[in-house]
């Protein structure tokens, strides 16, 4: 019986099982990266992203096999294209802006790119869904430092934040030492916190703009007397 029921109707046997299998396999394998990187969208969702969109394209090439008849005709590629519009919404909702950066765009795009390969599997196209993978590390794992290398523009901004303690002129020596690297700073905006313990610390956030290497500005401001932490936030490069 058990073997009756996968063999009827077309489409539910066990090479669309393997496909259906595939599909999550390498939907985690994506997920996993994200997960890693404690992004907005984990593990769980890419997982059920790329399992969804192979059984909606399955459902789509399959569903329909029982209505055709000699006045029926489908297009089977009409419930599968429905996919890639409906799956911009989720992306939507994982991009935010804060002030002028925006962020979650990498991780709204991983999430496309795991709806086609949930597709992709689905379809039977095994190979195009594990080449996606693939192509997916390529991408964030060698563009990363290759980006990072390329000069940037003086007109790029990037964003800093420093904590360091309050009382030593430590924001003077910060301002110093960004002007000797040839960076100019704009908007720049200071947080103190009250704190029963002294030394008090203090919070600056500062847009920085300039050709000079934001690696090495970033480990000289570390190495400044009463900085405490150092962070940068580029606009231009929203990490997902």
């Amino acid at each position: 019986m058990i073997l009756a029921y996968f063999g009827e109707p077309t489409g539910q046997g066990w090479t669309q099982i393997g496909e259906l299998g595939l599909a999550l396999v390498l939907s985690v394998a994506v997920g996993a990266e994200r997960e890693v990187r404690q992004k907005s969208a984990g593990m769980r969702t890419h997982a059920l992203v790329g399992f969804a969109a192979a059984l909606i394209m399955l459902v789509s090439k399959y569903g329909f096999t029982d209505v055709l008849g000699s006045h029926v005709t489908l297009d089977p590629s009409r419930v599968a294209a429905q996919i890639v519009s409906g799956i911009g919404f989720i992306g939507g909702g994982l991009i935010f802006v804060r002030r002028d950066a925006v962020r979650g765009l990498t991780t709204a795009a991983t999430i496309w790119l795991t709806a086609a390969v949930g597709m992709a599997a689905g379809a039977g196209l095994w190979a195009l869904a594990i080449g996606g993978v693939v192509g997916h590390y390529l991408v964030v794992l060698a563009l990363a430092p290759l980006a990072s290398r390329l000069p940037r523009s003086r007109y790029a901004p990037f964003r800093l934040r420093l904590t360091y303690l309050d009382g030593r002129g430590t924001l003077r020596l910060v301002l110093g030492e960004c002007t000797a690297r040839g960076f100019t700073v704009d908007d720049l905006a200071v947080e103190q916190h009250d704190e029963v313990h002294v030394p008090r610390t203090v919070s600056v956030t500062m847009s920085v703009e300039g050709r000079g290497a934001i690696s090495e500005l970033v480990e000289t401001l570390s190495g400044i007397d009463g900085v405490i932490a150092v962070a940068g936030d580029d606009p231009d490069n929203p990490a997902a």
